[in-house]
């Protein structure tokens, strides 16, 4: 029997797979994650994360100078501090003269027009390794003791410049904890990314290698979800929309492309995505051993999240996916 409908007409040519083409990516949907670490001219590779460095501050202005220049004007800086500066409550986390207040304010200072995310959490700068406070007897995540931490850390970020905020610590009530508490100082113009669903994965290794921010002690599913749960991250979207939400941020991307379109279809929000580094890493790892195209295989990928329903993207492949794109 002959065909009646020919979906293959509309590929037969490059001009017509072009023209009708339902999802593009562009520089523009890229947030790029960047590590800045103590010292000076430091320009270290994760090993777990091949093509990924830290940097130290003075360093970390040319890389960012390198991704504008590609086109990418969105940047989500993480810091890696020295164990003497941690401690249970994550005091240097507020401390304007910290290397990554001063890391932020050096960024908008000499790049402007770029969006900056700061990322609000403990970890980075507690000595317990986790996101809120920890009961030092129990070990219990306390809960409402973490959002007077969290609070402050949003508003020094927002003191040295920071465009967006992104709470992605998971406690309850924070999106409105930190809303109250910018614009009762007049941050009322700073953004909120919530980390709505972010899953206890395994993806998350080699990113906890950069900052050696892994818990010291047990691990972080009191307030991560479960990644078997769907429903929950529909809970999850409803609460952070409730409490002043500008953007919804799923994490990790590439497992969980069934929750971007469930949060996609359920909010009118924008929702980003983090391709987080073990996603990365897989890739790399495999285009190494010359088992996938690593270029093609990255932009798969990225194209994948970015049809789920993801707006923006964090991505450490943000420079190499830029660089594709504009060769066109």
């Amino acid at each position: 029997m002959i065909p009646t409908h020919r979906p293959r007409r509309n590929r037969k040519s490059q001009v017509i797979r072009d023209m009708v083409q339902e999802t593009r990516l562009t520089a523009h949907d890229f947030i790029y994650p960047v590590f800045v670490v103590e010292g000076q001219n430091q320009r270290l590779e994760v090993k777990s994360m091949p093509g990924v460095y830290r940097y130290s501050a003075d360093r970390i202005i040319d890389e960012i100078g390198a991704a504008v220049e590609l086109g990418i004007n969105s940047f989500a800086p993480f810091p890696g501090l020295n164990d003497s500066l941690k401690d249970p409550l994550a005091r240097e986390s507020t401390n304007m003269d910290g290397l990554y207040l001063k890391t932020v304010a050096d960024i908008k200072r000499q790049f402007p027009d770029v969006v900056i995310m700061t990322d609000v959490a403990m970890d980075p700068y507690s000595s317990d390794g986790h996101d809120g406070v920890v009961n030092q007897e129990t070990g219990e995540i306390l809960n409402d003791a973490s959002l007077e931490v969290l609070g402050q850390m949003a508003l020094a970020q927002a003191r040295a410049g920071a465009d967006i905020i992104g709470p992605s610590d998971m406690m309850d009530g924070r999106v409105a904890w930190i809303r109250d508490v910018l614009d009762r100082n007049a941050f009322s113009h700073v953004s909120i990314m919530s980390y709505t669903a972010k899953y206890a994965s395994a993806f998350y290794g080699p990113f906890r290698d950069a900052l050696d921010s892994a818990p010291k002690k047990g691990d972080k599913k009191s307030y991560q979800m479960n990644p078997a749960n769907r429903l929950e991250a529909l809970r999850e979207l409803q609460l952070d929309e409730a409490e002043g939400a500008d953007m919804v941020m799923i994490k990790p991307a590439l497992s969980y492309l069934d929750i971007i379109r469930e949060v996609k279809n359920n909010t009118n929000l924008p929702v980003t995505a983090y391709n987080v580094s073990g996603e990365y890493a897989l890739i790399k790892a495999a285009a190494q051993n010359g088992w996938v195209d690593g270029e093609k295989t990255m932009m798969e990928v990225l194209m994948s999240i970015k049809r789920a329903g993801a707006d923006a993207i964090l991505t450490y492949f943000a420079k190499d996916a830029a660089a594709v794109l504009r060769r066109g």
